[in-house]
């Protein structure tokens, strides 16, 4: 156990904050921790939904503590084996079939990007956010996916504006490239964030998840292949107490009530 990483659980939300204020590095015992929670909250039917979030108000993350890598390589075993490790817990995030939130205020630089990248949903402060991939400047590049994730989101061109250029953005530029669903006010960014998980929270579950495995990572599969896989999110929900309560609903003019099984 380590207090790099604080985990709530709120309305079938869990809440996972770096805990390294101001600047919350993704330190090796924060990525030790997310290594062995993510997986259990993705075993817990409870939690339906995820926020990754960090403490205070000032930064969301500057990325990698570049001073802890000597000892990651010590620790795992060689360089490949700590980017190793962290592609495996955004590749955890992405493929959890549970919806994922990050909040993106003040710097969220280099893995404090490849992070959010994996999440499903990102929402931006309005104001003072720097959002980039900085690694240009230190003459290397993204090693957290994040050249590889980046144009699937906001597309190639501003992919290779933002990395070439090790250009950082703003909450506003964020929201209009694609890159964030929402700008909030800073002081507002988490309530906004445990909102959005109670909503999805809602959502029948098994649809969700069904969703989620048909639409992530979409690009690297054809048409046909995503196809499939909505097939099989269809059977998976054929004839659930949600399918039933959703229809049951929809002839009786009012609001479903998912999850009541869990």
């Amino acid at each position: 156990m380590s207090d790099a990483l604080n985990v709530s659980v709120k309305n079938h939300v869990a809440t996972l904050s770096n805990n390294d204020a101001p600047y919350n590095r993704m330190t090796l015992d924060y990525m030790d921790e997310l290594e062995r929670v993510v997986p259990e909250l993705g075993a817990d039917d409870s939690v339906r939904a995820l926020i990754f979030t960090a403490a205070g108000e000032e930064h969301f993350s500057v990325g990698m503590n570049l001073k802890q890598f000597p000892e990651g390589v010590k620790r795992l075993g060689s360089s490949d084996a700590v980017l190793d490790q962290r592609l495996r817990v955004l590749n955890l995030i992405e493929t959890l079939g549970k919806p994922s939130i990050a909040t993106l205020f003040g710097y969220c630089l280099g893995g404090g990007l490849e992070l959010p990248l994996a999440c499903h949903f990102r929402i931006a402060a309005d104001q003072d956010a720097q959002i980039g991939l900085p690694e240009m400047g230190l003459g290397a590049v993204p090693a957290w996916g994040g050249s590889a994730r980046l144009p699937r989101v906001v597309g190639r061109d501003v992919a290779l504006d933002m990395i070439l250029r090790g250009r950082k953005i703003s909450g506003q530029e964020a929201l209009r490239v694609g890159l964030v669903s929402a700008i909030y006010p800073a002081s507002e960014l988490k309530d906004r964030a445990q909102a959005l998980g109670e909503e999805l929270a809602q959502q029948p579950r098994l649809a969700v998840k069904g969703v989620l495995d048909t639409i992530v990572g979409f690009e690297s599969r054809s048409l046909q292949e995503s196809i499939q896989d909505e097939r099989a999110a269809v059977h998976l929900t054929r004839g659930t107490a949600d399918s039933q309560e959703g229809m049951r609903a929809f002839l009786e003019k009012r609001e479903p009530v998912f999850n009541q099984d869990v």
